[in-house]
């Protein structure tokens, strides 16, 4: 799932190349009945809704909320867009292919949008021909001939509308805990986070949304080795220094990782198609079976499920504190 730096780097490249353009029309093939979806552009009547709203909108601005990309239109308007498992954002140039008979039969059917999209340049050199992009499942047609599209494997993204006068206090982004690039967020205040569950492991502690906003799996696993911390730690045990280690590589790491652009060790791509970096910079995620990285030290990185997600660590140097 793209982390606080994969959706910064996408809505960093939406500030860029959407903000004053106008929607002209939007498309989805996407068709959920799953009452869970009903605000959502899955549901087909909502999207209709959603269609009649946005369209001839102005784009004023993009920001992030933790992991969520909240784009601004004009009218008090907002777009929230959670990119989930699998979904990313592309800008580019993009053709609409007819349905062939069958697809329209079944399009008819089932309510969804008929038909597909593919970047107008075919040229495999053209980043948006990554086989990676080619799952197009929402297109928003812009002013300039241009096209948002969201692009994800598996269909579990999320894309809703909200009034942005109250958009923060909606269940979408209400209780979502502080950003930890917020230029007021110091080791206090994470220490004050972390003993909200003291008795959860830290890894888990550092993932939870509510805790600390858009960390996930990679950098926590990351955050954790460079500061030589068991996952499993309780967090009420984690020292003050430590917290202190933690605070430090916790804000290094993620902008390091805006930096390289995000990762892209699954199927992340910014704006432009292209993949992030900063998968050639991991020193313990996925990196199960191989000699740790840390200077000095000799352990075997090993994988372990803990509490529902993989964690990857050194057992040597990352001492549970107890």
């Amino acid at each position: 799932m793209p982390e606080l730096p994969e959706v910064e780097t996408t809505t960093r490249g939406l500030q860029k190349e959407i903000v004053g353009l106008t929607i002209r029309d939007v498309w989805t093939d996407l068709n959920s009945k799953d009452k869970r979806q009903k605000d959502a552009v899955k549901n087909p009547k909502y999207f209709i809704f959603f269609k009649k709203e946005i369209t001839g909108k102005k784009v004023l601005s993009a920001e992030r909320r933790a992991k969520n990309i909240l784009v601004n239109l004009s009218g008090n308007k907002t777009i929230l867009i959670h990119m989930k498992m699998t979904g990313h954002l592309m800008v580019g140039e993009y053709v609409y292919l007819p349905p062939t008979a069958p697809d329209l039969k079944n399009s008819k059917r089932s309510g969804a949008g008929a038909g597909s999209w593919s970047p107008k340049d075919k040229n495999k050199n053209n980043p948006l021909n990554d086989p990676y992009n080619r799952f197009v499942h929402v297109v928003f047609t812009l002013s300039n001939k241009k096209h948002l599209v969201f692009c994800d494997t598996r269909k579990f993204g999320k894309i809703t509308l909200l009034d942005t006068n109250t958009a923060h206090d909606t269940k979408h982004l209400k209780g979502i805990g502080p950003d930890p690039l917020d230029k007021n967020i110091n080791w206090k205040i994470l220490k004050e986070r972390l003993s909200l569950k003291p008795k959860g492991k830290i890894k888990t502690v550092l993932m939870d949304q509510s805790i600390i906003a858009g960390i996930g799996n990679i950098y926590s696993d990351e955050i954790l080795w460079k500061t030589g911390i068991h996952p499993e730690s309780l967090a009420s045990k984690i020292t003050d220094n430590k917290i202190k280690e933690v605070f430090t590589a916790m804000q290094n790491l993620l902008k390091k990782g805006i930096d390289f652009g995000g990762d892209s060790m699954s199927d992340y791509r910014n704006i432009y198609g292209l993949p992030g970096k900063f998968q050639l910079h991991h020193e313990v995620y996925r990196r199960k079976g191989e000699i740790c990285r840390k200077s000095g030290c000799s352990g075997v990185i090993i994988r372990k499920v803990i509490n529902g997600r993989s964690g990857h660590f050194c057992p040597k140097h990352q001492l549970k504190l107890i």
